[in-house]
């Protein structure tokens, strides 16, 4: 095989290994939020997004790390905790363009309006949301630039937030 034809091919195997290692760390990056803010972790939960980065839903928008941890050890976050509750992130569709990418997904807000386990908990849906990801390369890896999330109520935003996302557009 000619060196130049065999520099090419493990050329575009870097190339396109780069763009799985990509789209698994993004798609990773999106699967830690629920775990982590479920946990209260909000240290952990502030450093998934840039030191600027935005946290828009429909009820608040943050700006920064300082106010994503504000949100994770406030009291209404902490009540949700303490009574039971997981934030389940669906599966993530990623677009990967350069150092920036777009992800999108589902999730679901389960609590527990029952008791302790030996007082049979009863778990419900809260709340189901669409995300739009806009996320950037650092230093530190990839990491949140800005988070959009609407919930999925019949109102026409969370489903064009989906489509915008599913075409790798900002939202």
């Amino acid at each position: 095989m000619n060196h130049d034809v065999l520099l090419d091919r493990i050329e575009r195997l870097e190339l396109r290994l780069r763009a799985v290692e990509d789209e698994q760390e993004i798609s990773q990056l999106v699967a830690a939020y629920g775990p982590l803010v479920d946990a209260g972790e909000a240290e952990m939960v502030a450093d998934l997004w840039t030191e600027d980065g935005i946290y828009d839903v429909d009820e608040i928008s943050m700006a920064g790390r300082d106010q994503i941890r504000a949100m994770v050890r406030s009291k209404n976050h902490q009540g949700w905790i303490a009574g039971g509750c997981a934030h389940f992130l669906g599966p993530v569709r990623v677009q990967v363009t350069g150092d920036e990418a777009v992800a999108v997904c589902h999730s679901l807000m389960i609590v527990n309006q029952g008791g302790a386990f030996e007082e049979a908990p009863e778990f419900v849906v809260r709340r189901a949301t669409a995300h739009h990801f806009e996320v950037v390369r650092t230093a530190e890896g990839w990491r949140v630039a800005k988070r959009t999330s609407r919930v999925l109520d019949g109102r026409d935003e969370a489903p064009a937030l989906l489509v915008r996302g599913a075409k790798g557009e900002p939202a």
